[in-house]
């Protein structure tokens, strides 16, 4: 864990705790304080979340729950943003994770045709091509929007772009 030693994120024991709380939101519980693909490991809390909903409610109340957990990310990430610049010293901080899940829980809310391990693994590979190469209007969405909401967007773009891939190659019996 790459924690700062910055006297004003850690001077005083509440401060520490608070960044410590707000760490493990931003990072996915850790897995986008990973050195290598961290967004890539950030949105398998994503696939996770899709996999508990899907395996343990029935259809129409697992889809609510999946629309609630990225209207939930949403909003962290939107008011996680500014502390999260601040933290890492950067617009649109590498380790701080998620927009990715945010952008992968689109894929199963707008496709669910199919098992849900075959749209939790084409949907995840998909999602994160889209989100790495940026197709418009993503790119113009990172490249403009430089707040919380271009942070988030661009991956939520890429998530629907991943489920109409989908709902392609069902419609064409893959």
């Amino acid at each position: 864990m790459n924690l700062k030693n910055n006297p004003k994120n850690f001077s005083h024991p509440d401060l520490q705790i608070r960044n410590l709380v707000y760490l493990a939101i931003g990072s996915a519980l850790g897995l986008g304080l990973s050195p290598v693909a961290p967004g890539t490991l950030g949105a398998l809390l994503g696939v996770l979340i899709h996999l508990i909903a899907v395996s343990y409610l029935p259809a129409p109340f697992y889809i609510i729950v999946l629309i609630i957990a990225l209207l939930l990310v949403s909003v962290a990430n939107h008011l996680l943003t500014p502390w999260a610049r601040e933290y890492w010293g950067s617009e649109d901080p590498r380790h701080f994770v998620l927009d990715e899940i945010a952008g992968y829980l689109m894929v199963p809310i707008l496709f669910h045709q199919w098992a849900p391990w075959k749209v939790a693994l084409g949907g995840f590979v998909l999602f994160r091509f889209f989100d790495i190469v940026k197709i418009p209007p993503a790119r113009q969405i990172d490249r403009n929007m430089k707040n919380s909401w271009g942070i988030l967007l661009d991956d939520l773009v890429s998530g629907a772009y991943a489920a109409l891939v989908l709902y392609a190659l069902w419609f064409f019996g893959f």
